[in-house]
């Protein structure tokens, strides 16, 4: 019996580490990052690194303030304000990179105690805020490849902002759409900074499942089940391909619905998870009076994820269920 340990878990060591983690999830934001600057300008760039930074910097103060050891180094700062400003238009005002650093940061993040306490994705949060707060600003939207001054830049309408308009005018969701799927697949419509170019956040999700940073549960579930919905309520696949590439769907799914601290940690929980954002998205953008749906799914099933993780979770090994009344 020599040589026997007894010790408690874990058991099997890893190389894994959150600044490690954070920085193959940063690799795979950089195609849809740059995709964005591409199509929208200089302006799209700075957009980002005014996001990152404003992260950065607010972390840094918070964690000094409540005198406790500094996480920069992590880089989970640098994810949330690379994913804050991808979920920025390259429109607006330099104060909204701001205030949405402060809110994801300070408010969502630190308060709760910082990395893996917040009850919600950061970016989510901070973008809810800001499209609820900043209607005007948050909806400026700017056709691709227009490099001039914001007061002069061409305007234009988002696709799922376009589909629903005419849906509500002519009660046919996504028809006459401005933009073909070609267009939709490679980003060339309005949007978002990092929302726009479906091939390249897919790109950066398959980045991310092949390394096993995130499970494909999630995803797969997010997609499938609002494609399946759509599917079922048009009757047709163009419209549901439409959906699927339109909005924040895809940035959405691969890089936020995958937040490890917000999300569930079982196998059947992200499936869960993923399905509760589908439906949530599909009934949002179907009957409600917004045209676009993830980031309110996303937040909504974060503060379900507690109760996913109960009722999924599994017995260890060997042990029995206990007996409702009877002594455990």
């Amino acid at each position: 019996m020599k040589g026997l340990f007894v010790s408690p878990s874990p058991h099997r060591s890893s190389n894994a580490s959150t600044a490690r983690i954070m920085l193959m999830v940063i690799i795979s934001l950089v195609p849809a990052a740059a995709a964005g600057c591409v199509f929208f300008g200089p302006r799209a760039a700075l957009v980002l690194a005014m996001c990152i930074a404003c992260c950065i910097i607010f972390e840094a103060l918070c964690r000094i303030v409540m005198k406790r050891e500094q996480t920069v180094g992590d880089l989970s700062a640098v994810v949330t304000g690379l994913l804050l400003g991808m979920n920025l238009p390259a429109t607006v005002p330099f104060y909204i990179p701001v205030i949405g650093s402060f809110v994801a940061i300070v408010v969502i993040k630190q308060l709760f105690g910082g990395i893996g306490q917040n009850f919600a994705n950061p970016a989510i949060a901070a973008r809810i805020v800001l499209m609820l707060s900043f209607t005007g600003q948050m909806s400026g939207w700017v056709k691709p490849y227009w490099y001039t001054s914001v007061v002069d830049a061409e305007t234009s309408a988002t696709p799922l902002a376009a589909s629903w308009l005419n849906y509500t005018e002519n009660g046919a969701a996504y028809k006459m759409a401005p933009f073909t799927l070609s267009e939709m697949f490679f980003g060339e419509t309005g949007g978002c900074i990092g929302e726009t170019c479906a091939a390249a956040l897919i790109v950066g999700g398959l980045f991310l499942i092949f390394t096993k940073i995130i499970s494909p549960a999630t995803p797969l579930a997010f997609i499938g089940s609002f494609a399946l919905l759509t599917l079922l309520y048009t009757g047709s696949a163009v419209e549901t391909v439409y959906g699927v590439l339109a909005g924040g769907l895809l940035i959405g799914a691969f890089f936020m619905a995958t937040d490890y601290a917000t999300t569930p940690l079982t196998m059947w929980g992200k499936i869960i998870f993923g399905i509760g954002c589908g439906l949530i998205t599909f009934i949002i953008r179907s009957f409600g009076s917004y045209p676009e749906g993830v980031s309110f799914s996303i937040l909504l099933m974060n503060l379900l994820t507690p109760y996913i993780d109960r009722l999924t979770k599994t017995l260890p090994l060997g042990a029995k269920k206990p007996v409702k009344g009877g002594n455990a």
